[in-house]
């Protein structure tokens, strides 16, 4: 998902935000459109516990199974790529009801699915409508939102994505535990995300669209009149100044292209760190987890229906996780929780690669890699997970921020697909306490990357951000701080 958290500030002056029926409105159009936030979370996490129902009943190997379950991701870097133009040219709202067509159809032809090859291409069309989702929904809710409640409403995205993604857990377990002798269990598992496609085709009819777009396209007054139904009216009328000032300036950041942003030393370097951030956020393996995490959990020692359960814990720590970051991540510093972030990361996987190695099987064995695990899910979504976001959002120059984001989410998917499509091979090749070693090396060469190459961003405006990366000061400052 590609989401701008820190907004700009307002060039006007605006009256104080007041409560009131615009407010509750507000609130509700956030709440349809993080659905597509949620069926993202969904959509990705759901495959986790239908993966042992899906080899018997399609005959999966490592190699198709790693296929299969990564083709949602070229899916999702393709939609990320395309659909964000789209939006452009035909406006939000339209894109997003789309998109909701697209989840249903995609999903029903993954839950019918003959073969693990019609599967396969299914889930990549599924991807089509996750990438499209996490460029278009962020984007949405951004300009929808006041400025000053900008990073709060963006964020809810987020935590629609991973409470997604523990509500396939929680019912998969569910599922698993009440029909789990059922040859084609998958199958009920993967159609209970028609659902929230369905609501969000509905409740998109309830949803304006958005004011930027409309300006940008010359619809004024129908831009004043979406305001006027989510402000209070003098706010509306005050802010229709900025709203046209940043339609301008996103005029000129679609003139940039990928050349620009490797014209200068200083800008080549802001793109050195925006990669290195989008990789070493996917190395972490986290996905790892959030797709075959059950498996791990059987490997260790759970039976199959014991770690659909067990899984849940991964889900639950991972919300409240994502919940304590949003509320600190501003008062602490970016880089300061970013190494802690990949320290803990890089500890807990060389725990797990112990205790698959050392411990005899059984119950003890899985209960300690669960543990560690749950540990693992907690510090990276507490940390890496949403910081890399946000540190993406604040890293590129307004006029290049476009052009380079699309291509660090673009390589951040691929990074994604690479180690979703490896990992079940590895597993099976050199056995899950080698793997996780391998992570743990990975993420101490993050942790290298973090404190030689990665600067602080907290306590600075994105004018100053520019300015200090186009003169080197952004090096020599510490925590915000001159």
């Amino acid at each position: 998902m590609v989401t701008d958290t820190s907004g700009s500030s307002p060039r006007v002056a605006l009256p104080a935000l007041v409560s009131g029926p615009h407010t509750k409105r507000l609130g509700t159009v956030a709440v349809i459109a993080t659905f597509g936030g949620l069926l993202f979370g969904y959509d990705t996490g759901v495959i986790n516990g239908a993966l042992d129902s899906m080899e018997e009943s399609l005959g999966l190997t490592p190699a198709s199974e790693g296929i299969m379950v990564s083709a949602i991701l070229i899916g999702a870097a393709v939609g990320a790529f395309f659909i964000g133009r789209i939006s452009d040219a035909f406006g939000r709202k339209p894109t997003i009801n789309t998109l909701a067509i697209l989840f249903f159809f995609a999903a029903l032809a993954c839950v019918l699915a003959p073969t693990w090859e019609f599967l396969t291409g299914a889930r990549f069309f599924l991807g089509i409508a996750v990438g499209g989702a996490s460029v278009t929904v962020p984007v949405f809710l951004a300009e929808l939102a006041p400025t000053e409640q900008r990073g709060g409403l963006v964020s809810r995205n987020e935590l629609m994505i991973v409470s997604g993604q523990l509500a396939a857990f929680t019912i998969n377990a569910v599922i698993g535990s009440v029909w789990g002798e059922h040859d084609n269990v998958w199958r009920y598992m993967l159609s209970v995300a028609v659902l929230p496609a369905i609501a969000l085709f509905i409740g998109m009819f309830r949803v304006p669209e958005s004011p930027r777009w409309l300006i940008a396209k010359g619809r004024d007054d129908d831009a004043l009149a979406v305001l006027k139904q989510i402000r209070a009216d003098d706010r509306a009328v005050a802010e229709m100044a900025e709203v046209r000032l940043l339609a301008d300036e996103e005029k000129e950041a679609k003139s940039a292209r990928l050349a620009d942003l490797i014209a200068e030393p200083w800008l080549r370097k802001i793109l050195f760190i925006g990669i290195g951030l989008a990789v070493a956020q996917q190395l972490t393996g986290i996905n790892s987890i959030m797709y075959y995490g059950t498996q791990v959990l059987q490997q260790s020692g759970f039976s199959q229906s014991g770690a659909l359960i067990a899984n849940v814990g991964a889900g639950v720590i991972a919300v409240v996780a994502m919940l304590v970051a949003l509320r600190i991540i501003n008062k602490v510093g970016r880089r300061t929780m970013l190494m802690a972030g990949f320290a803990g990361v890089t500890i807990f996987h060389l725990l797990i690669g112990l205790s698959s190695l050392l411990i005899p099987e059984g119950l003890g064995r899985a209960i300690v890699v669960l543990i560690f695990v749950i540990g693992f899910v907690g510090t990276m979504q507490g940390t890496i997970g949403p910081l890399v976001w946000l540190m993406l959002s604040e890293i590129f120059p307004l006029k290049l921020r476009g052009v380079g984001m699309g291509l660090t989410v673009l390589i951040l998917w691929l990074t994604n697909f690479a180690v979703s499509l490896l990992f079940p091979i590895l597993v099976a090749g050199i056995g899950i306490s080698t793997t996780f070693f391998i992570f743990a090396v990975l993420n101490a060469g993050s942790f290298l990357f973090a404190v030689k190459k990665v600067p602080e961003t907290n306590g600075r405006s994105l004018e100053q951000l520019e300015e200090d990366f186009s003169t080197g000061a952004i090096y020599v400052v510490k925590n915000g701080k001159k």
